[in-house]
């Protein structure tokens, strides 16, 4: 997801002192200063990896120079299981894999559609511009393929039930956007099967991708938004500003990858890919695009519409078709999984 919605009610007054002028504001979200110092309020509750109803959670570093880690989700199934490696939402400048509402959604998603579920936390911007996410994104995948050689005692709980052969790239908003340029560099010379043997990627889970570009969409400019809608046009502008290298533009490849000077997709070598749009999203052109760019290079791709939502409603549950929408995406991502 590329923003969360925001009660003003609820907004945390913090470290107003010693860090000068205000550059960049998101209310309620990310607040960066002049002197490059950025502060995030705590709206979101940070929760431990205790979880019930049979799957077990645990959190384990990644890569200590870079402080990335993830949160492992193993249910208790007797049969080997398909990996999922998540990237969350936040517009690549907020959020974590220990938030209480990506805590509850992959918890549920692992025990619903059977399988390991790695939550990534990576590095954030503008601390940590693009491409830092995408290098944390690989780094997870090559510590996984090392454990898949090595093993270790201290990891055999999920390893013992993982089939490297059926791994899976997936996230929502940026975290989609992480996603699918991960996959995107794992296939940039159709190498993706060799670079992280013995796994092997089946397919790409895009959730409501955050993608951009200089030139406006029609659902940018009027879409009507759900109340408290988790996206709006300035939020995406302001994230886009903070996270691409400096000088870059909307059009540059990581935010638009149909635009001028991107890889050409027919080149990639992209497994199976599932895209989840939302109907009442910003982002709902933009998606619906790249679909079916993706088509037209010859890719393999399946797209779900949900109707009557807005951006990160499986997250945000902030409309009365939430409920009902968020356990149709579940039954779809279960789907595509295990197919």
């Amino acid at each position: 997801m590329a923003a969360i919605s925001f009660d003003p009610r609820l907004n945390v007054q913090v470290g107003q002192r010693n860090h000068g002028v205000v550059v960049e504001e998101i209310e309620g979200l990310i607040r960066v200063y002049k002197n490059g110092h950025a502060e995030r309020p705590s709206i979101i509750p940070i929760v431990p990896c205790t979880v019930a109803g049979g799957v077990i959670a645990k959190d384990v570093v990644i890569d200590k120079s870079t402080s990335s880690w993830t949160r492992i989700y193993g249910p208790s199934y007797s049969c080997k299981m398909p990996l999922l490696v998540y990237f969350h939402g936040g517009g690549f400048c907020v959020g974590s894999a220990a938030w209480s509402c990506y805590h509850e959604f992959l918890s549920a998603l692992a025990s619903k559609a059977g399988c390991i579920i790695f939550s990534v936390n990576y590095r954030l911007a503008p601390e940590n511009r693009l491409p830092a996410a995408y290098d944390d994104g690989i780094n997870t995948l090559m510590w996984v393929k090392q454990q898949a050689l090595n093993g270790s005692n201290e990891q055999k709980w999920w390893l013992s039930q993982c089939d490297f052969s059926s791994l899976f790239l997936a996230g929502d908003s940026a975290g989609a956007n992480i996603g699918y340029n991960v996959a995107a560099r794992l296939g940039s010379y159709g190498t993706s099967d060799s670079s992280i043997k013995p796994l092997v990627l089946k397919g790409t889970i895009f959730i409501q991708p955050f993608l951009g570009g200089e030139a406006r969409t029609a659902t940018e400019m009027h879409a009507i938004q759900p109340a408290n809608s988790a996206l709006s046009l300035s939020a995406s502008d302001t994230y886009w500003r903070l996270s691409l290298p400096l000088g870059a533009n909307r059009d540059h490849p990581w935010a638009n990858p149909l635009a001028k000077g991107a890889a050409k997709l027919r080149e990639l070598k992209l497994p199976a890919t599932m895209v989840c749009i939302s109907e009442m999203d910003i982002l709902k052109d933009r998606n619906l695009e790249f679909c079916d760019a993706l088509a037209s290079a010859g890719k393999r791709v399946e797209t779900k519409m949900y109707k009557g939502v807005g951006h990160a409603f499986q997250i945000l549950h902030n409309s009365p078709f939430s409920q009902i929408r968020t356990q149709e995406m579940m039954s779809h991502l279960k789907t595509f999984i295990n197919q």
